[in-house]
């Protein structure tokens, strides 16, 4: 990249990038290390408490290590010669084996040698790891999807909530929740905080989110009652898994993939409201719609979070509820009473608060295009980085064949059929407003990627 400026930050940058992918390699290195010990001793878990001080990280943390080495050795051998190359580093590594643990070796090799021919021409902004682990999450859905229901249900048994103590006397409440259910948790609170904040309270948003959780929790008046639309995400649903004639495409607002099973589960729970939102079936995007003001509709902001689902910038994760709606040309009024971009699904994009900002400041060139889903940022310092969007439905101009058709009629009297209320053609999409998941640490939000 290029140096710009005497400071030499560009420089500094790619010593940054040559550190990187040394200590990739040495995690590499001693992973495997870790491997051949633990082949050598055997069972022997000893060898954790031996090897403590060695590596002065708690004993724990060394078993973690010794698991992940056996892991990459024997399941996953094209991603630790990836960490070899100085591609990855150890906790992007712990991210991938933490989805394919519940595969048997033989499924988890599979995902290896997926992931490892998708990784080949992908940017670089891939290699973060939680775009891996977001890619990763697709290909054991494709290479086991009948085991994703069971580990989907297991998972949901074992929901539960842990206090941690912190320091300065404070302490962290854990949930661990359904993905839906958490997210809409999540956006509730949310909702009222920012109700209160636009109210002239002076907390922080952080602060209010805090406080309401502590209010609701303990049965006291948080002072703002949200409205429901506060508390619901979209799941994306094609149709044709609605009304169980397939099992693919299924997706949850700020998560990911999810087993049509669950996703037909959350449709037809009572307490769950659902729409559906026209695609077009040639690009699997939403239908747009614009106008000439500047402040988008409910429903511009709508079909832009539907379709791009979180923030534009190549490494953020913030859900495109949470984003700001922002006009990727700038609208500006002329004298003829015009505008310059138009306020419209095709020229809207959601950014979250920090990437907004960091849109204009000196040095960044952030482009995306909103039709196509390409993003293309260049950094102050000569670095380029590209992301593309997947559509919500795979794209197809194929028409719904007579057998498909028949297969509906089938399925007119199921339960999830009497959900859908309607008939629907094959190519629009289901959108579920369902009591889910998203990052919402400012600190975890812009460390990885949107899906790639």
């Amino acid at each position: 990249m290029d140096d710009v400026g005497d400071d030499g930050v560009g420089d500094k940058i790619e010593r940054l990038q040559g550190l990187r992918g040394r200590r990739a390699r040495l995690d590499a290195e001693e992973l495997a290390l870790l491997a051949d010990i633990s082949a050598a001793v055997g069972d022997d878990r000893g060898v954790a408490e031996e090897l403590t001080p060695v590596l002065r990280v708690s004993t724990r943390e060394v078993e973690r290590r010794i698991d992940d080495g056996a892991s990459l050795v024997r399941r996953m051998p094209q991603l630790l010669d990836a960490m070899r190359s100085g591609e990855l580093e150890a906790y992007g590594a712990r991210r991938v084996l933490a989805v394919v643990d519940p595969l048997d070796d033989e499924a988890a090799r599979s995902v290896d040698a997926l992931l490892a021919d998708k990784l080949v021409d992908a940017p670089e902004t891939a290699w973060q790891p939680g775009n891996l682990a977001q890619r990763v999450r697709r290909l054991v859905e494709r290479v086991d999807p009948g085991g994703q229901v069971e580990r989907s249900r297991r998972a949901r048994v074992e929901r539960k909530l842990e206090l941690a103590p912190g320091e300065h006397v404070m302490s962290s409440l854990e949930v661990s929740l359904p993905a839906e259910v958490a997210a809409a948790c999540y956006s509730r609170v949310d909702g009222m905080a920012r109700s209160l904040r636009r109210g002239g309270d002076q907390r922080t948003l952080d602060q209010l989110r805090a406080d309401v959780t502590a209010d609701l929790l303990l049965g006291r008046d948080p002072g703002v009652t949200p409205l429901e639309a506060a508390a619901m995400v979209s799941l994306h649903i094609p149709v044709d898994a609605a009304l169980a004639i397939s099992d693919e495409g299924c997706e949850l607002d700020g998560y990911g993939p999810v087993p049509a099973p669950i996703a037909r589960e959350i449709m037809t729970n009572e307490r769950s409201i659902w729409r559906a939102v026209l695609c077009d079936p040639g690009t699997g995007e939403p239908v747009d719609l614009g106008r000439r003001r500047r402040r988008p509709s409910a429903v511009i902001r709508e079909l832009v979070r539907v379709r791009d689902r979180e923030c534009v910038m190549p490494w953020c994760h913030r859900p495109a509820r949470h984003c700001d709606h922002d006009h990727e040309h700038p609208w500006a009024t002329t004298d003829d009473g015009g505008g310059g971009g138009s306020t419209s699904v095709a020229n809207g994009g959601p950014r979250c608060r920090r990437h907004h900002r960091l849109k204009d400041q000196p040095g960044w060139n952030t482009r995306y295009d909103p039709v196509h889903g390409n993003t293309r940022v260049t950094t102050p310092h000569g670095a380029t980085y590209t992301a593309h969007r997947h559509p919500i439905l795979t794209p197809t101009r194929t028409a719904p064949t007579r057998d498909t058709s028949a297969r509906c009629a089938a399925r007119h009297d199921s339960p999830t059929r009497r959900v859908l209320g309607r008939d629907a053609p094959v190519h629009r999409q289901a959108v579920v407003a369902a009591p889910a998941r998203d990052t919402t640490d400012a600190e975890r939000q812009n460390d990885d990627s949107p899906p790639f």
